[in-house]
């Protein structure tokens, strides 16, 4: 009897192995192998893939090799880093052009980086081309389901709620807010240069960067200040390079699985930054009650937004709320200040630029600090802003998948490809940009992005289509507000200590912070503002 049931327990498992095997191969690997097959009819080819893990150990190779070929500290000049972050792409691309196609685990990919069909793609308003549903699930406990991440009806409501909050007439009411909250990190330099002598500071500027967009963001979209939302976004920060330790490969694959501890680790703060955001939420809610909820911030819209709609009960309104919330703190947080980060990196490289945006800033503002009116005036603030932009854009692709089959130009894409677009190739392509495409040039965008390359549609670091960043016009007076008080208050420089390694942590940011030289010029006085006409530099000064 033993024996009998012994053999039943064999058998019973090797039928479950047999049935996972056979799902596998017909679900999966099938799937993929025929979605592949109709690209290759097109006349769309990419390197051969492996059983199962498809193109992955070539991919592993391609990034072993380019990590122990590279330099200490890169080459900044050449501001291209895409050869060691992404140089299976960039190898592939030489291979098959501007359009192939790779397998990643099970999932079938088309890399497009052809400016006609990016137009194409920019011009795309069906629901049918969403976000990669398998990404979506893996960022899931940093973005839940909110309007970063879903699809379909579900980010069509959302985008309605939380779009008119960013158009250009509510952002610059919030500019004020924007000056008040640099404030802060104008007097810590200041004090930091006291500290060190008096004349140069060394300082890494990223976190206080961070505090500077937290406040922001906290203030304008839902009433409380950074100290408030201090520890949720300590605690975004961790989830996100608790999710970024998996590498590039894990997560565009959708193969392999975090270790237990790593899991829990996730778990946990995803839990923790949700029950946070629900006390602000609640708190908000409860504030809105007692003063008749008369002014209506983001936050409170979101609410408004989830209990209207019909379609929601009780636990997905809290979802709603609660992901969209983690939306918009990450999104308006972290990709800011790691723009920001760049531009001040670009800036110390080419101090003559610091000059012309000082300059401007004497004729548009004079003694005044930057206004909603003086900002939409800064033309070359504007130039320098757009070039850091296109060099080091936070956005490192346009990932989308076609939910139903769909024709991009003269292809037809089948249902379930993920299709990827790598913004900083699009951006350094000599045809479109010119042989200097590699060169820091703000004067290339002097008469506005239609005539600063071949192709406008190529320009894209905000993304594409109706997924294009709600956020846009937020960041970019965000960015204006922070270039002109910092290059009003202070000359700079790049530090010795600075080590130049461009990281893929979901958003390109530089891996190791950005660490400037500043030195302290004349300032407008009792406003706490910068001057924007005299201030002499140290000729010394980051040598």
């Amino acid at each position: 009897m033993e024996v009998w049931y012994f053999w039943s327990l064999i058998v019973g498992a090797a039928g479950v192995l047999c049935f996972l095997a056979h799902h596998l191969y017909n679900t999966m690997w099938f799937r993929s192998v025929r979605l592949r097959r109709k690209l290759w009819a097109q006349g769309i080819k990419g390197p051969s893939p492996s059983f199962i893990s498809g193109n992955l150990p070539e991919m592993q190779k391609i990034q072993s090799q380019a990590q122990a070929s590279a330099p200490d500290n890169a080459d900044i000049v050449a501001h291209d880093y895409t050869h060691s972050v992404f140089p299976y792409l960039v190898q592939w691309r030489k291979e098959f052009g501007l359009i192939y196609t790779y397998t990643a685990g099970t999932r079938q990919h088309l890399y497009v980086n052809q400016a006609e069909l990016v137009k194409e793609m920019n011009q795309c308003i069906s629901l049918s081309l969403g976000k990669p549903s398998y990404i979506s699930k893996r960022l899931a406990p940093l973005l839940g389901n909110g309007i970063l991440r879903s699809n379909g009806h579900v980010w069509a409501q959302q985008r309605k709620v939380i779009s008119p909050e960013f158009f250009m007439d509510k952002v610059k009411v919030m500019v004020g807010l924007m000056v008040e909250s640099m404030q802060p990190v104008i007097r810590k330099w200041e004090d930091s240069i006291e500290a060190q002598g008096g004349v140069v500071a060394d300082i890494r500027v990223d976190e206080d960067l961070r505090g500077f967009t937290g406040d922001v963001i906290a203030k304008a979209c839902f009433g409380s200040s950074y100290s408030k939302g201090k520890e949720i976004f300590s605690k975004l920060r961790k989830l996100q390079k608790a999710l970024s330790k998996r590498s590039f490969l894990s997560v565009v694959s959708g193969y392999g699985l975090l270790p237990m501890k790593k899991n829990n680790e996730i778990y946990s703060l995803e839990k923790e930054i949700e029950s946070l955001i629900w006390e602000t939420v609640k708190e908000r809610e409860s504030k809105g009650k007692e003063a008749g909820s008369s002014e209506k911030d983001l936050l409170q819209l979101i609410l408004e937004g989830a209990l209207n709609d019909q379609n929601l009960g009780k636990d997905s309104s809290k979802s709603f709320i609660v992901d969209n919330c983690k939306n918009i703190y990450f999104a308006g947080h972290e990709s800011t200040a790691v723009a920001t980060s760049w531009c001040l990196m670009l800036l110390a490289l080419h101090p003559e630029w610091q000059s012309r945006i000082r300059a401007e800033v004497a004729e548009v503002c004079g003694d005044n600090l930057p206004d909603s009116d003086s900002i939409s005036r800064l033309k070359i603030v504007t130039m320098v802003i757009q070039e850091a932009l296109r060099l080091y854009s936070p956005a490192a692709f346009v990932s989308r998948e076609a939910l139903e089959e769909i024709q991009l130009g003269n292809y037809t894409i089948p249902k379930g490809v993920c299709i990827w677009t790598l913004i900083p190739t699009l951006h350094r392509d000599a045809e479109i940009w010119g042989p200097d495409a590699n060169e820091f040039k703000p004067e290339r965008f002097n008469d506005g992005v239609k005539k600063a390359c071949k192709y406008p549609q190529a320009y894209i670091p905000f993304g594409v289509g109706p997924r294009l960043c709600l956020g846009r016009n937020f960041a970019m007076v965000q960015l204006k507000i922070v270039l002109t008080l910092i290059i009003s208050n202070f000359a700079f420089s790049l530090s010795p200590n600075y080590r130049h390694c461009p990281a893929y942590r979901m958003i390109v940011e530089p891996g190791n912070g950005v660490q400037i030289l500043i030195q302290k010029i004349n300032t407008y006085g009792e406003h706490g503002g910068g001057s924007a006409a005299q201030g002499s530099v140290d000729p010394k000064l980051g040598q």
